[in-house]
Order: C-alpha cells, then sequence, then structure tokens
C-alpha cells in the first residue's frame, strides 16, 4: 500500500509529534503513562459503504455501471491536556466492472461511457493533531476535513465514496456569546480524483476566514472570505467575499425558515483572467405537520460573450446543488440560474425527498433543461442504512444531453 508514501508536509508534523510521544512514553515518567492512557482509551471507528450506481447520458453511446465498496477505519486518541491526534484510513473496491468512466484520467477510462467518480484504491484520508485550548479554541495541523456552512463553497464532497480533505492549519473558536470564527490555511486538496492522478491533489497557498454571528435578531449572520491560490489549476485561483443571512420564525402552525446569501468574486493569484462574478441565493422553507416544503433560486454569474468571466467554486460539495445529476459542477460560461423547488419528510420510518430543478442562463435567454431528483432512504438497528436515490434531467440545449442516474446503497457504522 502506498498510504506513508502519500503522507502529506502538514501531517509529517503529526506523525514527528506522534512517535515522538511514543519514544517517551517507555520512559517511567508520569507524561509516559498518561500518553500510554490517552492511547489506551482511544476509540477505533470502522464502516462500509456499498452502491450501485447506473448512468444513462446522451449522447455517449454506452451506459455505465459501478458497484464500488468503501472500508474506513479509524483510530482517535483520548484527550492528554488538551492534546489529541487522529488517524482515517479509506479503501475503494470496485466489483470487477470496468464499464464506467472514474474521472480524472482514472482507470477504468473507456470512451464513450458517462463519469461515475469512484476509482479504486487507499487513500489516507485524515492524520492531524489537533490542541483544545483553555479559552475553547481548537487548533488543528495536518490532513483533516473541513465543511464551512452548507458547503456551497468549501466541503468534503461526501457522496463520493473518495472524500475531499485538506492538508491544513485549521482554527475555530465558539463563544458563548454567539460568535463563531473559524480560519483554515490550505496547502493541498486531496479531491475525489484519487492520489495516482494530477487532478486528484491540487497544490494551494489558499485562506479561508469565515466568522459567525447567531444571536441577531436577523437570525444567523455569516461573513465569509475565501481567498484561493491554486497552484496546479490558475482558473480555480479565485478571491470570494460573502454574506449570507437565515433565520427561522413560527407562523399560524408552520415552522417558516430562510436565507439568502450574496457574493462577489474575482481573479486572484496566477489567475490569466482578469473578471468580476458575482453569486446571490435566496431560500424559503414551511414545515407542516406532514412534512416541509420549500423553494429557493440560485444565481451564479458569466458572460454569454466574453469567456473566462463565470462564478466558480472549486472546493465546494458540488453535488449537493444544481441537481443530483451532476450537469454543472462546473458553471456554463454564461452563468447558471436554478429555480427549484420541492417536498421532504416521513413516511413512517423512511425519509423522502422530491425536488424539481429549472436551469437556464444567467447572461442571456438560453434554456439549459429540467431535472427532477427523489430519494427515501431508512436507518435501522443504530448502524446500517439503506438510501434509493434516482435523478432524471431533460434537455433541449445542444450544450447538454438527457441524462439519467440511479443509486442503490447500503451503509454500516460503528
Amino acid at each position: 500500500m502506498k498510504i506513508m508514501r502519500n503522507i502529506p508536509a502538514t501531517a509529517k508534523l503529526p506523525v514527528a509529534l506522534l512517535s515522538t510521544l511514543l519514544a517517551v512514553s517507555s520512559f517511567p515518567a508520569t507524561a509516559a503513562e498518561n500518553l500510554g492512557e490517552s492511547f489506551k482509551q482511544g476509540k477505533f471507528g470502522y464502516s462500509f459503504r456499498w452502491r450501485f450506481e447506473h448512468v444513462d447520458q446522451d449522447p455517449l453511446p454506452n451506459t455505465s455501471t459501478a458497484i464500488p465498496l468503501r472500508g474506513r477505519i479509524n483510530f482517535q486518541t483520548a484527550d492528554l491536556k488538551g492534546f489529541s491526534a487522529k488517524a482515517e484510513v479509506d479503501y475503494v473496491y470496485n466489483f470487477g466492472l470496468d464499464n464506467f468512466n472514474a474521472g480524472g484520467g482514472n482507470t477504468p477510462r473507456p470512451t464513450g461511457y458517462p463519469v461515475i467518480a469512484d476509482p479504486g484504491g487507499e487513500d489516507l484520508n485524515q492524520l492531524f493533531l489537533q490542541y483544545k485550548a483553555d479559552f475553547g479554541g481548537q487548533f488543528r495541523l495536518g490532513r483533516q476535513r473541513i465543511i464551512y456552512d452548507n458547503a456551497r463553497f468549501v466541503g468534503n464532497v461526501g457522496w463520493r465514496q473518495n472524500e475531499q480533505t485538506y492538508d491544513s492549519f485549521a482554527f475555530n473558536h465558539k463563544t458563548d456569546s454567539g460568535w463563531n470564527f473559524q480560519y483554515a490555511y490550505i496547502d493541498k486538496a486531496n479531491r475525489i480524483f484519487g492520489n495516482d492522478v494530477p487532478a486528484g491533489e491540487h497544490d494551494q497557498s489558499t485562506n479561508l476566514v469565515n466568522i459567525k454571528f447567531d444571536k441577531s435578531e436577523l437570525g444567523k449572520v455569516t461573513v465569509y472570505y475565501y481567498d484561493i491560490d491554486n497552484k496546479d489549476v490558475a482558473a480555480f485561483s479565485t478571491s470570494t467575499l460573502g454574506l449570507r443571512i437565515g433565520g427561522k420564525f413560527a407562523n399560524d402552525g408552520a415552522a417558516l425558515a430562510y436565507a439568502f446569501e450574496y457574493a462577489s468574486q474575482k481573479d486572484n493569484a496566477n489567475n490569466p483572467v482578469d473578471y468580476r462574478s458575482s453569486y446571490w441565493r435566496g431560500d424559503l422553507s414551511a414545515g407542516l405537520n406532514w412534512g416541509t416544503v420549500y423553494v429557493g433560486y440560485e444565481s451564479l454569474g458569466g458572460s454569454q460573450t466574453k469567456s473566462g468571466q463565470a462564478f466558480r467554486t472549486p472546493l465546494a460539495t458540488l453535488h449537493a446543488f444544481n441537481g443530483w445529476a451532476d450537469m454543472f459542477l462546473g458553471t456554463p460560461q454564461a452563468g447558471l440560474n436554478d429555480l427549484f423547488f420541492g417536498a421532504k419528510g416521513k413516511a413512517g420510518k423512511w425519509n423522502w425527498n422530491v425536488l424539481y430543478h429549472d436551469f437556464s442562463a444567467q447572461s442571456g435567454d438560453a434554456q439549459f433543461g429540467t431535472e427532477i431528483d427523489a430519494s427515501i432512504g431508512h436507518k435501522f438497528k443504530e448502524h446500517y442504512g439503506i438510501l434509493f436515490k434516482f435523478a432524471d434531467f431533460k434537455t433541449d440545449s445542444p450544450a447538454y444531453g438527457d441524462t439519467r442516474k440511479v443509486w442503490v446503497q447500503l451503509t454500516a457504522d460503528f
């Protein structure tokens, strides 16, 4: 296995520290005994996630089918004077099928097949050293999961079998007065395509700042500034400043929730294109006695006539936005407007969700298509889960093709 070879530079310090601590534990001193107890009291965890995925995408002549199984094992030490450490390893195995394109230059990659971005192989998913200070701040150094807000700008792409994690230094401090300060410096993004291809690792010099205040009369107010410097893909180097406001209130027996977000973006660092673009989104939902209905509108800026002007979110969990068919993982040149509405709830022990999207260009009057998404899932006996999921994208646009995706997923988490 190539796990040790893939230890990131920022993770080498936690590894060195842990090695030193283990060596010291052989000395007959109190600190050594405490360290031994921190490992003895640590917790192992493991999980399995099996999935069947089938994709039929026009105009490609073939359909894709993948049956990947992900096994994950992790260990976290108990707290020792504020310090702890965690290691997590994944292995993805595809059950003998090669009739799909794993994406990012991975094998298998037969021509004429849709992408199912679940390449097989092992991965050091997390390895970090953590310190919780007396004043409430938390510091982490190493390879780690980072998710800010709804993951629209910074996320882990948790839907794919190979998770996106970051070699980074991160700080988080939540106060009793309602403030939450988050900062991260990212040295490398370990992407869903794995460590065997260039697309799977992007060197960075990225700074992320996210500040929340959740005791405002308006609800939770978030201000963020994401300064992305991608050394490998210059088009991903962006500077984004944004504001998000969200809250809840009750009205005639219905639990209403709202959110509004606006962000301004420009080129950054090595990006060769001089551009300015904007993003906004509004959401409204009502919780009723049978479930929740919701409606929203999202707009990512672009230009009908000038290339390189589209708003982009290179660190986002993209599958969670603009339809589960994943037709808009990159914002079209003319931008993207997404009008969506749906309903979700519970039927017995089953959770269900149905939603509809209408996609169009933000610049110009092009219509991109419509999509229906549906899912139903159930968690049982505490550790197990089952999920059925479906996406159907329809279009008359020459830029896209009708696409249907079906998933069946089983999980076990211990």
